[in-house]
């Protein structure tokens, strides 16, 4: 009985060590005992409390006395715990000139089991509506006008919503791991934790530039398709065509057409089997006609094939 009422105390005056400092030197703390607070902020200002309260049950004695609390806990303790919150936001609000309501008051026990030992378990949890103040973004500890009191293994945590980011934290918290975490004893100052979280100016901006890269990745990708697919880059076999102008044609015999239409294969075996048709018309110093005439000839045949390259045709043994 007597860890019982223990677990009672502890566990309703938690919140008032954290929201009544001036009283906080009377409260009775358990040895041993844990607390911690955890804050979630919404976009609306509303605050979702979780406090949660953790005794070691070391013996079969306070077990017993943790299951006694656990069956009373809706009749008498959560009860109580709502009045002192109700009691508490009515103070912030008269502080605040900012009307707030508490709301969804839920409460819960559990005994866990874990390497360091057994453990009971008390949490409450509601809403608080108006906590923060409302903007251009959250304003956060004037509710918290007579100053906060954390007693030793004692921890706040507060969260915010996704998306925004702290500008200032009065004062700084002891670490940053999901949310903002500070660790008993310690006092803070009238209105304190003090925070300033803020959203971009612009909500759309990340989606909006996600999507500009997205479309910028996309453009290059086409680019570069574009790009293998353009008269410069892509290989398009094409049938040949006589399109050179020439001044000086040259009328070639049969003989002397199967004679050049060797030497044009024999041109393309010692260059790797390609190479560009003005090469060809170079490195056999013939008018561009009579080449090709040879190369549509070949063509026909399935020799070689012509291939665009931008201004130029790649002549390539098939």
């Amino acid at each position: 009985m007597k860890q019982m009422t223990r677990l009672s105390t502890v566990a309703i005056i938690a919140v008032i060590l954290i929201l009544f400092p001036a009283i906080s030197a009377a409260a009775p703390v358990l040895p041993d005992a844990s607390v911690t607070y955890t804050i979630t902020l919404r976009e609306n200002g509303t605050a979702d409390w979780h406090v949660e309260y953790r005794a070691p049950l070391v013996t079969d004695e306070d077990a017993g006395a943790f299951d006694s609390y656990a069956e009373n806990l809706s009749g008498t303790y959560l009860p109580q715990f709502q009045d002192l919150m109700q009691h508490s936001a009515a103070q912030a609000a008269a502080a605040t000139s900012r009307p707030m309501e508490i709301t969804d008051f839920a409460g819960d026990t559990a005994i866990r089991t874990t390497p360091t030992g057994r453990y009971g378990v008390v949490s409450y949890s509601f809403s608080w509506k108006n906590f923060a103040k409302t903007g251009p973004g959250l304003a956060v500890g004037d509710a918290f006008a007579g100053g906060m009191y954390l007693a030793k293994d004692t921890t706040l945590i507060i969260r915010y919503p996704t998306g925004y980011t702290v500008s200032n934290a009065e004062p700084a918290p002891d670490l940053v791991r999901d949310g903002l975490i500070w660790y008993g004893q310690r006092s803070f100052g009238a209105g304190e934790p003090r925070l300033v979280i803020e959203k971009p100016g612009f909500p759309w901006l990340p989606a909006f530039a996600g999507g500009i890269l997205i479309l910028l990745v996309i453009a290059g990708s086409y680019w570069i398709i574009s790009k293998r697919r353009s008269p410069e880059a892509v290989e398009s076999v094409e049938p040949f065509e006589v399109v050179e102008a020439d001044d000086h044609p040259v009328t070639l015999s049969e003989t002397e057409l199967l004679t050049l239409e060797e030497r044009i294969i024999q041109l393309l075996k010692t260059s790797g089997g390609e190479q560009y048709q003005s090469e060809i018309v170079r490195n056999l110093e013939l008018p561009k006609s009579t080449v090709s005439a040879s190369l549509n000839d070949l063509n026909k045949r399935g020799i070689v094939q012509k291939i665009k390259k931008g201004r130029e045709n790649l002549i390539r043994l098939k």
